[in-house]
């Protein structure tokens, strides 16, 4: 089975106003992140809009990311729904177009209790077959989250391998790592700080900021790698300023607006969402400018 480690951007979703995927500037984006350097593309994650997209432009986006990474780098399919059946139909087509792993969250309108969620991990487990599986738990976004004893019994599963804790909460990760003994390995989101969960034992990251500072954060990932960790914390607190940007606006908007200042066409947030204009993207340009990344 492969394995997963280093820095993987949440792809956004670029949609015409038609509703079709824009699939060449999707196509271009994955080239200027491959040639970037990056370990890996997790397509349809939070910064990717999963929640306002529909099956088929799921479909298309999985399917355009997996052409256009040609095996180069391997590619990890989010897989959302509010139902099991739904969840498993997902997975079973993205293994069929090839990703090379899924990424699992889950949504919930009514709260689920733990063996419900559970139940929906383990679902989309078998489904991947032998794919591995990150499992995904925002509680901020989450009306049902994992928690730390259901995390543990899930790290028994044999394909679930990974998991993204975007909580914020750093000594939850640290629970993680100690509970799983090593049957699952931890990606830091952006809310964290990545030298940080590298030097408690992360293999990388996967978040949103990547796709807009790619080699910056390949340059913090190694220096963390090879435990530089003066060399990563003076990498660490300039990135985090493209953090404090996403704190303060809406993420699909804020990513999307900064790829358009670095030429790459991937349009507006899709609605009712708003775009970003005026004061905010001088904010976001003079980030990008003060990190070497416009």
């Amino acid at each position: 089975m492969v394995e997963f480690s280093g820095v993987f951007p949440y792809l956004v979703s670029p949609v015409k106003t038609d509703g079709e995927v824009d699939k060449a500037v999707l196509t271009e984006l994955v080239e200027h992140l491959i040639a970037s350097g990056v370990h890996g593309l997790t397509p349809l994650g939070s910064t990717g809009e999963f929640a306002y997209l529909n099956a088929r432009q799921r479909f298309d986006i999985v399917s355009t990311v997996v052409t256009a990474a040609r095996g180069r780098v391997p590619v990890i399919a989010g897989v959302a729904a509010t139902t099991i059946q739904d969840a498993v139909a997902q997975t079973e087509a993205f293994v069929q177009l090839g990703v090379d792993g899924i990424l699992a969250i889950l949504e919930a309108y009514f709260p689920i209790a733990d063996d419900g969620v559970e139940a929906y991990f383990r679902a989309i487990a078998a489904a991947a077959q032998t794919k591995p599986v990150v499992l995904y738990t925002n509680p901020q976004f989450q009306r049902s989250d994992l928690s730390l004893p259901v995390i543990e019994r899930l790290s028994h599963v044999t394909n679930i391998n990974y998991i993204k804790d975007a909580s914020t909460n750093t000594g939850r990760l640290l629970s993680i790592i100690e509970r799983t003994q090593g049957r699952m390995s931890v990606f830091a989101a952006s809310a964290h700080i990545p030298a940080c969960v590298m030097l408690i034992g992360g293999v990388g990251w996967m978040a949103g900021p990547a796709c807009i500072v790619p080699k910056q954060s390949l340059a913090l990932y190694e220096a963390a790698r090879r435990g530089d960790w003066s060399q990563a914390m003076t990498l660490q607190r300039p990135l985090w300023r493209v953090n404090e940007i996403f704190a303060r606006y809406s993420v699909a908007a804020c990513i999307k607006a900064a790829l358009q200042l670095q030429g790459f066409a991937v349009g507006d947030p899709l609605p009712p969402q708003k775009p970003l204009a005026g004061a905010a993207l001088e904010e976001i340009a003079d980030v990008l400018r003060s990190v070497g990344a416009l």
